[in-house]
């Protein structure tokens, strides 16, 4: 009797627990697809734009070329199409219809890419590596979070999983 109490409490407590993950889940990635098609463009011309500057890091980190590492860090952290193109209208838009979290997400990465600039112009070589990995972290969290139709091959429980130990 006490064990099958206990089983009902366990398994209404991890219910309770889930329920509101998967509510969260699927609100994080109507965020992205509430967006207007322009700004989904813009968006992913960015995310286009930031793939090929984290190439020119590494390659640029290869050959000791910090001052180019800083200039790249620079135009990650300043945002190579959203801020130049976005009117007040679709930032509104963006404020509105994406979750906090991905905001916060999108801080930070800009964040550590001025921390990439920064460390890049003092040519701190083990610093260049840490904030890059701190960068790359960024981009694979909001995929996992915001992109699992683009990216499928995240297993989020493993990485969850990871993260706690």
């Amino acid at each position: 009797m006490v064990k099958s109490i206990l089983v009902k409490s366990l398994l209404t407590l991890s219910l309770a627990c889930l329920l509101p993950l998967a509510h969260s889940e699927d609100t994080l990635s109507q965020g992205v697809e509430k967006l207007s098609p322009e700004i989904r463009k813009l968006l992913q011309k960015e995310m286009v734009a930031i793939e090929t500057a984290m190439k020119e890091i590494v390659f640029y980190n290869a050959s000791g070329n910090t001052e180019k590492i800083s200039q790249v860090a620079k135009q990650i952290k300043e945002s190579f199409i959203l801020k130049q193109s976005l009117t007040s209208e679709q930032k509104h838009q963006l404020h509105t219809l994406l979750p906090s979290d991905f905001i916060q997400q999108d801080k930070q990465f800009h964040y550590y890419a001025g921390m990439l600039q920064h460390v890049a112009a003092k040519q701190k070589p083990e610093l260049i590596s840490f904030y890059y990995g701190k960068l790359f972290e960024a981009c694979s969290s909001c995929h996992q979070a915001y992109a699992k139709h683009k990216f499928p091959n995240f297993n989020h429980s493993k990485i969850q999983e990871d993260h706690e130990h």
